[in-house]
């Protein structure tokens, strides 16, 4: 049997059925081989319009997933505290019941924001989510509401915000055309894009080459990225921002720029950037003044040219000017909606236009203890430790994650893992046992990828290609398990009938959440006017909607459709990068700068325990140059001690001169806590969490942590 209907597999089932990775944001179509109802091979559907045959390792790793006897199948609460703590099944109707009751009972004793919620990635890669589980996240009516966005990307949401009028609202590269691809502290040969879902990177750059184009990348670290660049430039962490401000100084000055007819406030820009020499920058950075100026001069001939930066200049103190300085090098070069350069994608669901997902705003309300404003609805996941433990109104005493593991992706978990087990009551929307859901009281395990329907509402979004792909789920959902958006549902109406909430607004909900996923989708489809869900039933390895396509200043979500090249609450910041520049000097007593790392074979916190992806070489090692190894008397393989201003860790340290000197490289992601948890299984890695040492003090200005250039000392242990 060939590639069938949208039905799930029956028992038994021998032949191949189309699917989908959405593990990360490349959203890579596969196609799957069972043998007797068992995965027994995966790979890239050639036939995607967007993906193109293209598969990482994780993709390969789908049904390890499914099959994963670590994986929970059922709910389950803790008897009893601390290491002599045991866990046993309970059914969904208890569980669910249990914790609607716990989470009604703190917010009638405490109030509403007596409840935190901590929503992780995957979140984000899930309908269900989209369309149940906000409804579920507003049914608490807390404020004190934190994501892995604030650890991660609300730099460039709060940039688009300001500028476009929409925090979703972001350009993407159009790397199928550009001539000239500039990359910041981006490595898209190991993530396949972020905030940039671009499948098949390595033939993208590939035929990049092929008709004359060119990549370069700046980076602490000759990344995956950088070693198939035409050319790459070490960057000192944390000196992204003086090095962007200088490329505009260097663009201004010598009259490089070109800007579109809807843009204000040029000469408020040039005075902003005026201080900015390419020599003071050179002198924080590391890269030579000529250099700035002939990556600005080659920035601006180029036939057409996008300017891309991701997580190494987001994660600092600085993100929101980096980010902004980097919408300001693409609109001033000519390359803002422009084919090759920066465009906007038009998904067949447009979230934005459409107010699906809401414009932003800020500083509505501020955190309790450290008094940080709030974006989009949400305050700084390095607040979360001090609302829970520090005592007074509005002290977070129960809380909810749901597809998260903060205890390994937020700064100072080990601190955080600490606040947890004094909470009141806790429970994990999760499909693991791990160092987060472990404090939990309560675990409600949702199906997994290939039980589920999936329609990509976020990454279509930020795609370098206008595609649409609706993928039914490859297995049936077993009798006594729950989809995540039957247990979102379950959850709203237990929690809205205990709170006291109207029959008539119970109702309302009850209708609203009633349809399936798919069925919302179905209807978004159909009032969109691109596709429809039958068209996408048809062609199940997804349909082509063309190559992205200018389309400003229409598009704009601000008021006047005008762009403010010059926006408050980020200009605000740009004294302070001045101030460091100019301050800047030698390090201290042997300090290093530590900088995070991703690898293909990993996703995020999880898949560690998982053997296909785990064989080979270690990857938790930290990485360090070998003549600040030998400053140091180390040798490599040894033991070393890593020490910050927060805590330390013991880990293996590695010698690899692809790291510019002064700068030291842990991965995201590690630091399992076997014991007490059931990662356990095949050839589990548990290596250290890079979050041990990094610091919640240090925010950037639109509240996202800033875990790279974290000061370190590294020892002998």
């Amino acid at each position: 049997m060939g590639l069938l209907t949208e039905d799930p597999v029956p028992p038994g089932f021998t032949g191949t059925r189309l699917g989908v990775c959405n593990l990360c944001e490349a959203i890579c179509g596969i196609e799957l081989t069972l043998e007797d109802g068992t995965v027994t091979g995966i790979r890239g559907n050639e036939a995607d319009p967007l993906s193109r045959g293209y598969i990482c390792p994780k993709g390969v790793s789908m049904a390890d997933v499914y099959d994963d006897p670590d994986r929970l199948r059922h709910p389950i609460r803790r008897v009893g505290d601390g290491p002599d703590a045991t866990w046993e099944e309970l059914g969904w109707d208890e569980a669910l019941d249990l914790v609607a009751d716990r989470l009604v009972a703190t917010a009638k004793a405490h109030g509403p924001d007596a409840v935190g919620v901590y929503l992780g990635n995957p979140n984000a890669h899930s309908v269900g989510f989209a369309t149940h589980g906000v409804p579920f996240v507003k049914s608490l009516r807390t404020r004190n509401r934190f994501s892995a966005s604030t650890v991660d990307q609300i730099p460039h949401q709060f940039v688009a915000w300001q500028m476009y009028g929409h925090q979703l609202l972001l350009p993407v590269p159009d790397l199928d055309r550009t001539s000239y691809f500039l990359v910041l502290g981006a490595n898209p040969m190991a993530s396949n894009g972020s905030l940039m879902t671009v499948p098949d990177f390595p033939q993208r750059v590939r035929d990049l080459k092929a008709r004359g184009g060119r990549m370069v990348v700046l980076d602490p670290r000759r990344t995956e990225t950088a070693k198939v660049a035409t050319e790459h430039h070490f960057v000192r962490p944390g000196s992204d921002a003086a090095v962007l401000l200088a490329m505009l100084h260097v663009l201004l000055e010598e009259g490089l720029a070109t800007p579109p007819a809807y843009v204000d406030n040029l000469d408020r820009v040039a005075g902003l950037v005026a201080d900015f020499t390419p020599e003071l920058a050179a002198g924080v950075s590391g890269i030579p003044a000529d250099t700035i100026r002939t990556l600005v001069r080659d920035l601006a001939a180029a036939e057409s040219a996008a300017v891309y930066g991701r997580m190494g200049v987001s994660t600092h103190s600085f993100g929101s000017v980096c980010q902004w300085a980097i919408q300001v090098l693409n609109l001033l070069t000519g390359n803002f909606d422009r084919e090759g350069g920066v465009l906007f994608p038009e998904p067949a669901v447009d979230t934005v236009g459409r107010r699906i997902v809401g414009p932003g705003h800020h500083d509505v309300w501020r955190s309790r203890v450290r008094d940080i404003p709030e974006f989009a609805g949400e305050l700084p996941a390095a607040v979360m430790r001090e609302e829970i433990e520090t005592e007074g109104d509005g002290q977070i005493r129960a809380m909810v994650t749901i597809a998260g593991n903060p205890v390994l992706s937020t700064p100072d978990g080990a601190g955080l893992a600490r606040a947890l087990d004094g909470l009141d009551f806790m429970v994990a929307i999760d499909i693991y046992l791990n160092e987060t859901t472990r404090h939990a009281d309560v675990i409600l395990p949702p199906t997994t990828a290939l039980e589920r329907d999936h329609y990509d509402l976020v990454f279509h979004g930020f795609a370098v290609r206008n595609t649409a792909r609706f993928t039914p789920a490859v297995f049936a959902k077993p009798e006594d398990a729950r989809h995540d958006w039957e247990i979102f549902g379950d959850l709203t109406e237990r929690v809205q009938s205990r709170a006291g909430v109207g029959i008539k607004d119970r109702l309302a909900t009850k209708a609203r959440l009633a349809p399936s996923p798919a069925t919302v989708v179905a209807g978004l489809l159909k009032t969109g006017g691109r596709t429809t869900m039958r068209a996408l039933r048809k062609n199940p390895e997804g349909v082509d909607l063309g190559p992205l396509r200018p389309t400003m200043p229409e598009r704009l979500q601000t008021a006047d459709q005008r762009i403010d090249l010059a926006p408050a609450l980020v200009v605000a910041d740009v004294p302070r990068v001045l101030e460091a520049a100019l301050a800047a000097g030698a390090p201290q007593d042997g300090e290093l700068l530590l900088i995070g790392r991703r690898h293909k074979q990993d996703c995020n916190s999880w898949l560690h325990n998982t053997s296909r992806l785990t064989r080979g070489r270690p990857r938790h090692h930290l990485l360090m140059h070998p003549d600040d190894l030998a400053a140091r008397g180390l040798a490599d393989g040894a033991v070393v001690r890593v020490s910050s201003r927060v805590g330390a860790v013991d880990v293996e340290v590695s010698s690899e001169d692809d790291m510019m000197r002064g700068v030291v490289s842990l991965p995201h992601g590690y630091g399992h806590q076997v014991e007490g948890t059931r990662l356990t299984h095949a050839s589990t890695v548990a290596g250290v969490s890079i979050n041990d040492l990094t610091d919640p003090l240090l925010l950037d200005v639109s509240g996202n942590a800033a875990l790279n250039g974290v000061p370190v000392t590294v020892r002998p242990v």
